[in-house]
């Protein structure tokens, strides 16, 4: 039989049930008293002979009325270093150490913590010793976020700081085969795969679509670390669940409101729209204007629009306009095939012009990028979305301010909200 060494702390699907179990296996119903055990979901949908399966999970494989759920529970064991494999030879700020150095005591006291910190304010950078740490021991590390694009942004810079490290990096956009990675770096999506395999699980993004309030990633995320692993949390804008639990002590919640490079928080310009900002295939010509400023002095500018019908109708209608004859842009949303490297043209600055979704509100960096919300008072743009679309400006040492504009034809909630929110972390 296969040596499944390689597959330890996962757990896969089996239709089989004759399926031979070995030392370290564990065989159990995928489904029973009418809940999937990948997911945690209630079942009731039904394939036409009968058999029930989860509708929660299928994206990553069906899983029906019948089959078993494979976990494989073998010990492994990784090298002891010293340094955890950290090459990483930066350095952080005096907020930033404090907020890494209480990660590390955390980790060894087994205490799951939630780090708030102003987007920009280089999470990144205070992980490194807490996986060292945890890593040097031998442990077993991942980090997950909701957002495929936040994987591909987090992977090459863990690869630099861990240059002699394998690192795992699964997401459904980019077959992998599965492997035993001391260092996993994920989609939350892939963590229903595993089972009992982490001694630290860092989770980016925590408030983000489509982890947030999402039961069925939760349950994979809860099942996903070991018994006596640690959690830690990882967001600009606490959610509410989060918040009941620093309430409840089950989570310590740490802080940091500056921005790595000791920079506030860039302040939206705000601008009524009396009339359609989109009419007849003409923009309105104070949309226009602002798009215009920002071209010329040299940014490169991400409009978001709410919508994903409204993409092509927007670039039709930046087209047409004489003063943007010249500019490359495009568009992007999340099912976009093109996604990846439309979004890598638009780092590398071979397009000048982006118009997005929400898809690109969070977790990616753009060097001297400006921001444009058209409708920032659509339903789609949460207090938490405006916040953190706001936060890919000024993100650059040499660069720690820049223009976010909320065009809006009503002043909302969530407008006022997330206005307050950046006033209170600048102060």
């Amino acid at each position: 039989m296969e040596d499944l060494t390689r597959l330890a702390g996962r757990q896969w699907v089996d239709g089989q049930e004759d399926f031979s179990i070995n030392s370290g296996l564990k065989k159990i119903a995928a489904i029973a008293a009418g809940k999937c055990n990948r997911c945690g979901a209630q079942v009731t949908a039904q394939l036409p002979n009968g058999k029930k399966y989860c509708r929660a999970c299928l994206g990553i494989g069906r899983l029906v009325e019948g089959d078993y759920l494979v976990r494989n529970q073998t010990a492994v064991s990784f090298p002891v270093t010293p340094d955890g494999g950290l090459t990483w030879e930066g350095q952080l700020t005096p907020f930033q150490e404090q907020i890494s150095t209480k990660l590390v005591s955390n980790f060894y006291k087994r205490r799951d913590t939630l780090v708030h910190a102003v987007t920009g304010a280089g999470k990144t950078e205070m992980l490194f010793a807490l996986i060292a740490e945890c890593l040097k021991n031998g442990g077993r590390a991942c980090i997950a976020t909701p957002r495929i694009d936040v994987v591909n942004e987090l992977f090459p810079r863990f690869q630099a700081a861990f240059m002699g490290l394998k690192i795992g990096k699964y997401h459904g956009r980019e077959f992998q085969e599965p492997g035993l990675e001391q260092l996993t770096i994920c989609t939350t999506h892939q963590l229903l795969k595993f089972y009992r395999a982490f001694d630290l699980l860092v989770i980016d993004e925590v408030d983000s679509f489509p982890y947030v309030n999402n039961l069925q990633l939760h349950f994979g995320a809860c099942n996903a670390v070991k018994k006596l692993g640690m959690r830690v949390y990882l967001t600009a804008t606490p959610t509410s669940d989060l918040m009941a639990e620093v309430k409840q002590g089950k989570l310590q919640i740490i802080k940091l409101k500056r921005r790595f490079h000791g920079g506030l928080l860039p302040v939206p310009e705000e601008q009524l729209f009396l009339r359609p900002f989109l009419q007849k295939g003409r923009l309105h010509p104070k949309l226009l204007t602002a798009i215009i400023a920002t071209i010329e002095a040299g940014h490169p500018l991400l409009l978001f629009v709410p919508r994903i019908d409204q993409i092509p109708l927007y670039i039709a209608a930046l087209k047409h306009e004489e003063e943007l004859q010249d500019v490359a842009l495009d568009g992007v949303y999340a099912a976009d095939k093109q996604r990846l490297e439309k979004v890598q043209q638009f780092r590398d600055g071979r397009l000048q012009l982006l118009v997005t979704t929400t898809i690109l509100e969070r977790g990616v960096t753009f060097k001297h990028v400006w921001v444009i919300i058209v409708a920032a008072d659509d339903q789609i743009y949460s207090a938490s979305s405006l916040v953190q679309i706001a936060g890919r400006v000024g993100r650059a040492q040499d660069d720690v301010d820049g223009l976010v504009l909320f065009c809006y034809r009503k002043y909302t909630a969530n407008i006022r909200s997330a206005m307050r929110q950046i006033r209170e972390m600048n102060r």
